[in-house]
């Protein structure tokens, strides 16, 4: 295949992707994909909005995506969820009411659809319409000016670890909710973060069929998932969080099947999500 004709990918640069893109980055499914495949690293939301303008074919993107552009197809089998407590998605409240005192929230920037569960966490569960306002992810810098922050992904892992740390440093308790544990004991379902979206038209524009393209990413995720010792080992070098809280981490607090538990999930989290007016649409899962 001539590289001008490989299909462009926008991944997430946090570690919870890791498992689903090992092929992608290591031999020796590497060189192979690398003649399909075009990757890019980008934030969450930077995902979603190049899959919107057609900068890239393929990308992980936030399940909220899915609502602003239904033409998406999803990429079966593979998903960012977790069925508990998932550690990189927090809301850190500081006000002393706890949430029932929070009246505005800084919104870490990268995110989306964590963005959207939040909303709904407060407007129907909760019962409070805080105010809203995006912020880049800085703990300290978001806490001056709201009453509750929302960090997620590598910088929500790094302000947990670095809580007690924090308290020792300023004498002040916050109130640190795992926003994946909260929707799981209100809802019963499981919290699902991403998923791969691709563009129908540039399947139809490739030379990578539907079924290898399926069979390339599930196969990514289950030999990422054979390997989480050495992601592990990896991401222990690139982020300040201790060895065995990465692989608990990996192997534990991320799920990334898409099976029928995440799939329940998400239709709640659509229906909410119109109800509380943070989506436009409840769309319609189309796979690849």
């Amino acid at each position: 295949m001539d590289f001008a004709d490989r299909l462009r990918v926008s991944a997430i640069h946090f570690l919870n992707p890791a498992p689903l893109m090992w092929s992608f980055e290591h031999e020796p499914d590497r060189s192979r994909l690398n003649q399909r495949y075009e990757l890019s690293s980008d934030t969450p939301a930077d995902c979603a909005a190049k899959l919107a303008s057609g900068a890239a074919d393929i990308g992980l993107v936030p399940v909220s995506a899915l609502a602003f552009t239904p033409s998406l197809a999803v990429i079966p089998g593979c998903a960012i969820a977790s069925r508990d407590h998932v550690r990189s998605i927090l809301l850190v409240v500081r006000h002393p009411d706890g949430v029932d005192g929070v009246r505005r929230v800084a919104l870490d920037s990268a995110s989306r659809t964590s963005a959207t569960y939040t909303r709904i966490l407060f407007s129907r569960f909760w019962q409070i319409e805080p105010a809203f306002v995006e912020h880049a992810p800085d703990l300290e810098a978001m806490l001056r000016t709201a009453d509750a922050a929302l960090l997620i992904g590598d910088p929500a892992l790094l302000a947990l670890e670095d809580r007690e740390a924090r308290e020792r440093r300023t004498g002040e308790r916050l109130l640190y909710l795992d926003l994946a544990h909260e929707w799981h004991s209100l809802t019963g379902t499981v919290w699902v973060s991403a998923f791969w979206a691709i563009r129908p038209e540039a399947v139809l524009a490739s030379h990578v069929t539907p079924s290898q393209i399926v069979e390339d990413f599930q196969h990514s995720r289950d030999a990422g998932l054979a390997h989480i010792d050495a992601l592990t080992d990896e991401w222990s070098t690139r982020i300040a969080v201790p060895h065995e809280t990465i692989r608990t981490y990996l192997s534990e607090n991320i799920w990334y099947v898409l099976d029928d538990a995440c799939l329940a999930g998400l239709e709640l989290f659509y229906r909410y999500g119109v109800e509380c007016g943070a989506l436009p649409l409840a769309p319609e899962l189309g796979f690849l």
